[in-house]
């Protein structure tokens, strides 16, 4: 894999479902994406899921994704919903 590979930007939306409201899910997911040179947010909605948003280097958000997926993340994780792409406004984007 190229660098050019890894550090294209790409922007995020993650829907997680589980128990994740209520057991510092989103503090943990800022903490990731400052680990992670990431810039977004996690916010809860009304049917209980988070949904995560973020956008910067290939390499960061693939890791954010498997953080996501993974047994290290507060709460219990059901399932993750991902769509992801190339960040609005760079050299990739124009649809979807």
């Amino acid at each position: 894999m190229t660098g050019e590979a890894t550090s294209r930007a790409e922007r995020l939306r993650a829907v997680v479902h589980g128990r994740v409201q209520g057991v510092g899910f989103r503090w943990s997911v800022g903490r990731e994406l400052s680990r992670l040179g990431l810039r977004g947010s996690a916010e809860n909605l009304a049917d209980g899921t988070v949904v995560v948003t973020a956008t910067g280097p290939r390499a960061g958000v693939d890791g954010l994704v498997a953080w996501l997926c993974g047994d290290a993340t507060p709460g219990e994780v059901v399932r993750v919903d991902v769509d992801r792409g190339p960040e609005a406004g760079g050299p990739s984007s124009g649809g979807s």
